[in-house]
């Protein structure tokens, strides 16, 4: 498939785990030649995490899919030379190491410039690379802890909670991604490359919204408040006759329409209900009647009445559920990927739908130094050098 918003675009990817290797998932799927390079013998140690599946981890799969594997020892000079030569050819180089290690290896700015002016050198880190804490080392439970983001989620009186999904991580990765392709297109005008730096805590930083917005008003903490919202109310987690519902009237109109759906209308030209900040106050003593409203009818009636009334709810649904509801199937939001000998593998599908260019899934996640052969040949050595460089176990070929 040529038509693909990166087609043409090489990246040498130096990253692992996770917020590296999603973002280049990313460019990836939007066409993107993606040389993930591992060492010989255990590869990216997601390739042992999670569910073994006929020898492949479903972990590595989902996040590695689109991408060609070249395995080669980097602490070894002779593997730092096959590195430069795939510098000097490609488009982008990402790397998720502590601040300072690739210049340790040996590539400096200085030397990244003289290799190549036009490449872009983005960095994914955990704290950026100022400041005091750059040496740190950096997971997504740290970084949700010093980003605000446990801080101000949970119940009200009790522990901070982090996300579920590794957050930090993915949001670091996607805002690398999109620095990336700016960068990109920033060349298309100066002809040169620049660098992009995207971190977990910054970018977690960012997502505050309107808690840090508050905050600023106030110079105040936000109190935790569990499945409430921290500024509107009545809004949150709701029983219905069979099971809870979520619903979420956030504007005066929507919350008009609840009320006079679930037949409380009148609460809202009471004194103490009539302003967004008094009903915020007062949002338990609110929850009661309307629990008692919502639980005169089950889950299925509830939902469908209240989005005929143009009240966003929905159901807090299992992922299993999730994965089967109708919507997402119709947003191909599942994609089953045969991996050869590996079997058909499961995973999410793509969440930006571009009606000219769209992402596909070109290759499987790549077997470890499944490409290293080809990828040597493409740098223009002849089969005694790939040979030479494999009796010295610099490189392998899966």
């Amino acid at each position: 498939m040529t038509d693909q918003p990166l087609s043409g675009i090489r990246i040498v990817d130096l990253t692992r785990v996770l917020s590296g290797p999603f973002c280049t998932m990313l460019l990836a799927d939007m066409g993107a030649d993606v040389i993930k390079i591992e060492p010989p013998g255990s590869g990216d140690t997601v390739r042992g995490a999670g569910d073994q599946k006929n020898g492949m981890s479903w972990y590595f799969a989902s996040f590695n899919r689109n991408k060609r594997s070249l395995a080669i020892d980097l602490r070894s000079q002779q593997g730092k030379d096959v590195l430069a030569r795939l510098i000097a050819g490609g488009d982008v180089l990402v790397e998720n190491f502590r601040p300072g290690v690739l210049a340790e290896m040996g590539f400096d700015q200085a030397r990244l410039d003289a290799l190549n002016p036009r490449l872009v050198v983005a960095s994914i880190n955990g704290y950026g690379s100022t400041g005091p804490y750059v040496q740190r080392p950096a997971f997504d439970f740290i970084a949700q802890a010093m980003s605000g983001l446990m801080g101000t989620t949970g119940d009200p009186g009790g522990e901070p909670m982090r996300a579920a999904p590794p957050i930090t991580d993915l949001v670091a990765g996607l805002y690398c991604a999109f620095g990336i392709t700016n960068a990109l297109h920033a060349r298309n005008v100066s002809g040169k490359g620049q660098r992009v730096e995207a971190s977990m805590v910054n970018g977690m930083v960012s997502m505050l919204a309107y808690l840090a917005s508050e905050y600023f008003a106030r110079g105040k903490d936000p109190e935790r408040t569990g499945n409430d919202h921290p500024l509107c109310a009545p809004y949150g987690l709701f029983h219905t006759k069979d099971g809870d519902i979520a619903v979420a009237p956030a504007t005066k109109e929507t919350l008009e329409r609840f009320m006079k759906t679930i037949g409380l209308e009148d609460m809202l030209a009471r004194p103490e209900y009539k302003t967004m900040p008094q009903r915020h106050a007062r949002r338990h003593e609110l929850r009661v009647p309307v629990n008692e409203a919502l639980s005169t009818d089950t889950q299925d009636n509830w939902i469908d009445r209240l989005n005929a009334a143009g009240v966003p709810c929905g159901k807090v649904l299992s992922l299993g559920e999730v994965f089967d509801d109708p919507q997402i199937k119709s947003q191909d939001m599942v994609l089953d990927v045969d991996h050869g000998q590996h079997g058909v593998i499961r995973m999410v599908g793509f969440p930006v739908k571009m009606s000219g260019t769209p992402c596909a899934i070109r290759r499987p996640a790549p077997r470890l130094g499944e490409h290293t052969t080809e990828v040597l040949e493409e740098l223009g050595m002849s089969a005694g050098e790939v040979a030479a460089l494999r009796t010295n176990k610099v490189v392998t070929s899966g």
